[in-house]
């Protein structure tokens, strides 16, 4: 972590009459000598790592806003200086240093639900499970539960119905279920995303700079 301290969160201490109190997470106001010491140094520990996290949230916003902001620049130049941009498939670029050693690759992710008719193509899939001979396929069997099988905020399990399209099966009813499982998607929204990579020599692979807590 950086040397450099971020401002601190506000101890939320209140003055009343002269007498500081603390207010518990209903709201109650406490008066601060009656807090434990390990509440009171629990409270002071938390605000402190909440500093720095606020301040890295906000550090990386304006990395990304600066990021954007300077490829759209240097993506101005080229379409000024020879009438296009640096275009990839559905808005991907890939971004590169001189000697090859850094790159910067921008992703737009697409995000896709289903419409009514996935309910028609399950049915139908439903119909080849049921004539299909109770021994037979039993991996397919568990990819079509895993596919249609629904998470706790009523979710469908996308990858799986993907895996799904990609199974060669020759029955009539499979395949019209699949063309409803393709009409039945829905592009709902797209997520642009910028990554980061480096690498030591040439010839050596990729490796991801990150920027996600959880990978650092």
């Amino acid at each position: 972590m950086s040397d450099h301290i971020p401002a601190p969160i506000p101890d939320g201490r209140v003055a009343v009459s002269g007498k500081n109190y603390i207010p518990d997470s209903k709201g109650n106001l406490v008066p601060v000598e009656l807090v434990a010491p390990e509440a009171l140094l629990e409270d002071e520990t938390v605000r402190r790592i909440a500093g720095y996290g606020v301040a890295l949230s906000e550090q990386v916003a304006r990395f990304k806003a600066h990021t954007f902001e300077d490829l759209g620049a240097f993506e101005a130049l080229l379409a000024q200086e020879y009438g296009a941009g640096k275009g990839g498939a559905k808005g991907n670029k890939t971004f590169m240093s001189f000697d090859g050693l850094w790159k910067v690759q921008v992703q737009v992710a697409d995000h896709i639900d289903f419409g009514p008719q996935l309910q028609i193509a399950k049915e139908l899939v439903d119909e080849c499970l049921n004539e299909w001979s109770a021994d037979s396929r039993p991996e397919i069997r568990a990819l079509i539960t895993r596919a249609f099988n629904t998470d706790k905020a009523g979710q469908i399990n996308r990858s799986e119905i993907f895996m799904l399209l990609r199974l060669e099966i020759d029955d009539p009813r499979w395949k019209e279920a699949m063309r409803a499982i393709r009409d039945a998607m829905r592009i709902v929204g797209s997520k642009t995303y910028v990554r980061l990579y480096r690498r030591a020599e040439h010839d050596a692979p990729w490796e991801a700079v990150s920027i996600d807590l959880a990978k650092v």
